[in-house]
């Protein structure tokens, strides 16, 4: 096993069958960690204000491509800001012809320590 990745409560947080916490583990636990700094707004946190991404406040913008330029920055700077055990290889968006309302953010990441490549796709809606 891998546990150097991290071990942590799975998020949401899960009870097991045997009454225990569920835990998420290594790559497991930095794709919701992940997950978890997409989700989150800036200012949400009241002990943490600086934590998460600020793709939140896009959420009634014009889906341009300046919208869609900013997002990949949010997204990108906050990865690199809270996510220390992975690098970001590649950020898009990418709008749905049938949908402009929704964007689906690609991520493409490296773990460092296993040097293990990953995605992850992440919708976003404009409204």
């Amino acid at each position: 096993m891998a546990d150097f990745l991290g071990v942590g409560w799975t998020a949401p947080v899960q009870l097991m069958q045997t009454g225990q916490i569920a835990m998420a583990r290594e790559e497991d636990a930095i794709r919701q960690a992940i997950l978890m700094i997409l989700a989150t707004a800036k200012g949400e946190r009241i002990m943490r204000p600086d934590f998460g991404c600020g793709i939140h406040d896009l959420v009634f913008a014009p889906n341009t491509p300046s919208t869609i330029g900013q997002l990949v920055s949010e997204v990108q700077d906050a990865l690199i800001e809270w996510e220390p055990r992975i690098d970001v290889l590649d950020v898009d968006a990418l709008p749905f012809p049938s949908d402009r309302t929704r964007i689906q953010i690609q991520i493409n990441y490296r773990v460092r320590t296993t040097n293990n490549r990953f995605n992850l796709v992440y919708p976003f809606y404009l409204q």
